[in-house]
């Protein structure tokens, strides 16, 4: 197989690597805050945060494309910091991951650290531990099997994505072009049979992490 061929999986999983460090990171702090307070408006913000799960991705492409393009603000500050607009970059690929994957972490960080024994944390409080110290001696490991099948599940999410990426990064060779979008361009040009071996490689990678995400369940059982 050519270097061309291993371009889009490795910058694939590049990209999925990247945007779910991030996920992890803010679904995480997010999830913790949002488990145990209640306030007015919540509920409005995790519709926000869950919005993703059913919207289009060509929804989310065009909703990208209006909040970081290059006549929005958002978009005009990028392009002075960085010389450069966020549009059809590596980074706009990472941003569409993040969006489409970070559902997922939050959903099932959530769960995770509202299953948790409040008596168990008040006891470390008691103790003389620090939200800080609680948070990651106490919450996280108790936590931690929602954690890892919702990072899992993220960044097999971010993995596929191609309708967001698709519009938000475009499809440039050895940039943005990642395993999705390279095998809809191989049967649009009928190239079927590198369309088949990038299929099986995406198939074999998904394969792998649902069943870690199996075998992580059965050994809590």
């Amino acid at each position: 197989m050519s270097i061309d061929f291993w371009s889009p999986v490795r910058l694939s999983i590049e990209i999925a690597a990247v945007s779910s460090v991030i996920v992890i990171i803010l679904g995480t702090i997010f999830a913790k805050v949002l488990a145990r307070k209640r306030f007015k408006g919540q509920i409005v913000i995790e519709t926000l945060f869950l919005l993703p799960l059913v919207l289009p991705p060509t929804v989310i492409g065009f909703l990208l494309i209006l909040f970081f393009g290059r006549n929005s603000p958002a978009g005009q500050f990028i392009e002075f910091l960085f010389d450069q607009p966020l549009i059809f970059t590596w980074w706009a690929a990472v941003i569409s991951a993040v969006v489409v994957s970070f559902p997922l972490m939050y959903q099932s960080a959530k769960a995770g650290f509202e299953g948790i024994d409040s008596d168990i944390e008040g006891a470390a409080r008691v103790d003389g531990a620090g939200e800080f110290r609680l948070f990651f001696n106490v919450s996280v490991p108790l936590a931690s099997k929602a954690l890892m099948t919702g990072a899992i599940l993220s960044f097999a999410r971010a993995l596929g994505e191609f309708g967001a990426t698709l519009m938000f990064a475009g499809n440039i060779p050895g940039k943005t072009q990642t395993t999705s979008t390279a095998i809809y361009l191989a049967i649009d040009a009928g190239n079927m049979q590198t369309a088949y071996l990038w299929v099986a490689c995406m198939v074999g990678l998904s394969f792998i992490m649902l069943l870690f995400i199996h075998l992580l369940k059965k050994e809590h059982v």
